[in-house]
């Protein structure tokens, strides 16, 4: 019989300490990831490349993700995570330092694209790892507190490519964005005692939940990972151009745009992911679809707004931006949560890597480059339009995933208790 003690406070306070040093190290690793956009007309200039060249950057570092992500997804769930989150964050670190080196867009391309190496093994062993500190029914909290940093790093990546690009060049955001993650990680290492795998794990490891040609036949993890896919077309689209949409058609200067994007998304992102993660635990508590409908109809409110802002008039642009971004990251925390609770320790890595290849694959890998070569042959307006059309595609696929979300065990008791 399994048992019910509860933890000991050593182990508490690792979780804590667990989540606390792998939120700031997201922080840091969406900051080095949004450095780029803030400085795109600079190195637009310096390089003359076109926007679909420009596009092709982010796309490059995505591109490299997700070829990273299934081989290190694999050795999240044979060996120990702790060293491997640390690497990491090492590597990305470096590829930071090095990208603010180059003199050619050709080795831009490569050091951008190296950046991504790094990045793709942390993003799938952190929240492999804090699924084994926490059980199912916590891990949306958790979770939401993770991903905040998403909004919040990608805002400051903004601002500190925007400001600093402004006064010294594009080179000085990416000197001083690279070593912080150094420091974290070495903190993360002294620190942080990793758990048992499994260990916070409550539902039953089926075939189609532990296993990795499961992950196929599993229809939660699959809708959760097409809707995300979607989403991640319209918000990779939208954090990269938008500080140049704002440049063209709102008369910002470069670090105004910056500024204004940032803001933007630095706020919404904040107040949305504590929100949306608030709304959906409350939500949760009576019914085990709340995870994938709040995702669901927080992509269809967006909708509208979006298309105030693209296509509105002038006056509705930045109202229209503030409250469609709000309910883009709206889903953050619950979307993510849906895709660890869909399967169980023995494959969790493995399934978050997957995820990340073909959330990657059909998200922002393409649509950075897809938008500016739409951009080139009519207009960025239209070219950021295509983000309204991914998010009502997310909206529909998690609407049906609604319906195959995995029970959670303290639900089902109270319901049979009652």
């Amino acid at each position: 019989m399994p048992s019910t003690a509860a933890p000991r406070p050593s182990a508490i306070q690792t979780a804590g300490i667990a989540l606390f040093l792998l939120t700031t190290l997201n922080l840091f690793n969406f900051i080095d990831r949004y450095v780029l956009p803030g400085v795109q007309p600079l190195i637009q200039h310096e390089f003359r490349i076109n926007d679909a060249q420009t596009g092709i950057l982010t796309s490059a570092f995505f591109f490299t993700y997700m070829l990273i992500a299934p081989a290190t997804g694999w050795l999240g769930d044979h060996f120990p995570r702790k060293p491997l989150i640390v690497a990491g964050a090492l590597i990305w670190s470096a590829a930071t330092l090095l990208t603010a080196t180059v003199h050619s867009y050709q080795t831009l391309l490569l050091r951008h694209a190296l950046v991504g190496v790094g990045e793709a093994t942390f993003s799938i062993f952190a929240p492999a790892l804090l699924a084994d500190f926490y059980p199912e029914e916590d891990r949306n909290r958790v979770l939401s507190i993770f991903y905040v940093t998403i909004p919040v790093g990608g805002a400051l990546g903004y601002l500190l490519g925007g400001e600093l690009g402004q006064r010294f060049g594009w080179r000085t955001p990416f000197y001083v964005a690279a070593a912080p993650g150094v420091l974290i990680a070495l903190a993360f290492w002294l620190f942080v005692r990793e758990p048992a795998r499994g260990s916070s794990d409550t539902l039953q490891a089926t075939p189609s939940r532990a296993t990795f040609f499961g992950l196929f036949t599993n229809p939660a993890y699959l809708t959760a990972t097409l809707g995300m896919a979607m989403w991640t077309f319209s918000v990779g689209g939208i954090s990269t151009w938008l500080p140049t949409f704002f440049e063209r058609f709102a008369h910002f200067s470069l670090a105004g745009a910056d500024r204004v994007a940032g803001e933007i998304t630095a706020v919404d992102g904040l107040l949305a992911t504590i929100a949306g993660g608030w709304f959906a635990q409350i939500w949760l508590r009576r019914n085990h679809r709340a995870l994938y409908l709040v995702s669901a109809w927080s992509a269809v409110l967006a909708i509208p707004f979006g298309f105030f802002v693209f296509f509105g008039p002038p006056s509705l642009m930045l109202p229209a931006a503030w409250i469609a971004e709000f309910w883009i990251f709206f889903s953050t925390g619950p979307l993510n949560t849906a895709i660890v609770n869909s399967v169980s320790a023995p494959i969790r890595a493995t399934a978050i890597s997957v995820n990340l290849f073909l959330i990657h694959l059909l998200g922002d890998f393409p649509s950075p480059h897809l938008i500016g070569w739409i951009s080139d042959r009519h207009n960025l307006r239209v070219g950021l339009g295509a983000t309204l059309v991914s998010l009502a595609l997310s909206g529909i696929i998690l609407l049906a995933g609604a319906g195959f979300a995995p029970p959670l065990p303290d639900l089902e008791a109270s319901r049979v208790a009652h």
